[in-house]
């Protein structure tokens, strides 16, 4: 199932024939088989492909602070690089295309390898509703929705929930990302959640903080297991 099409996205759709889509990296004018990103580009995007290596750089930021199975990220997530752009353009400019094009392509990447293959579903995550409202969605859920459509893994949500309504974690340092999401994630019905093995998804990883807030109100349900998916992880 691709992503759907809304009202706005048909009146883009439409605008497109007056001004003609370009890519959200380099500025070319697309081709009609090119989606917010051209071909050229998308051959350089800088993929990590660490799902692949065990103890790659995100696990050993995460190692001793939550227990997990996995952890990959997408791409290089780097100060003038291609990502930070993209994500940009997902969470602050209503680019969801963008980020449902990177999560359907990371999950292809992966398709068949040993990262995903006893992972039972997918949970975004979440937002506070209040913030949710703000933005219109959750660009979190964008990306697992992405996910969901090349593995075919179901996307849960509604069950782990933000419950405070906490400052941007942009330009804060790592203590301080800590302190400002640490107690602010519950999960509603732990035993929904209990005994599966769930992939938890993020579009940038960078100090660990929220994995790690997530991580440890996720142990709330029996024998759950976790491994982190995310976009761009920072170096």
């Amino acid at each position: 199932m691709s992503y759907p099409m809304r009202r706005n996205d048909l009146l883009l759709e439409f605008s497109h024939l007056f001004f003609p889509a370009v890519c959200m990296v380099c500025g070319a004018q697309l081709v009609h088989s090119e989606e917010c990103i051209c071909l050229r580009c998308l051959y350089k995007l800088p993929r990590t492909h660490n799902f692949k290596q065990r103890d790659n750089a995100a696990e050993l930021l995460m190692a001793g602070r939550i227990p997990f199975e996995r952890i990959a990220s997408f791409c290089v997530y780097a100060k003038g690089g291609m990502l930070p752009p993209l994500i940009h353009q997902l969470k602050y400019h209503r680019q969801q295309r963008v980020g449902f094009l990177l999560g359907r392509l990371f999950g292809e990447d992966m398709l068949g390898s040993d990262f995903l293959k006893t992972i039972d579903a997918i949970i975004p995550v979440p937002l506070h509703p209040r913030k949710e409202r703000i933005r219109g969605y959750n660009q979190a859920e964008v990306i697992a929705r992405g996910l969901s459509e090349s593995t075919s893994l179901p996307v849960l949500v509604g069950n782990l929930s933000r419950i405070l309504f906490n400052p941007t974690q942009t330009k804060r340092s790592k203590t301080q990302r800590w302190e400002n999401v640490k107690h602010i994630f519950r999960v509603n019905e732990p035993d929904l959640l209990a005994h599966k093995h769930l992939l938890l998804v993020d579009d940038v990883i960078t100090t660990g903080s929220t994995i790690e807030a997530c991580g440890i109100a996720l142990q709330e349900c029996p024998g759950i297991k976790i491994s982190v998916a995310t976009l761009g992880e920072v170096f």
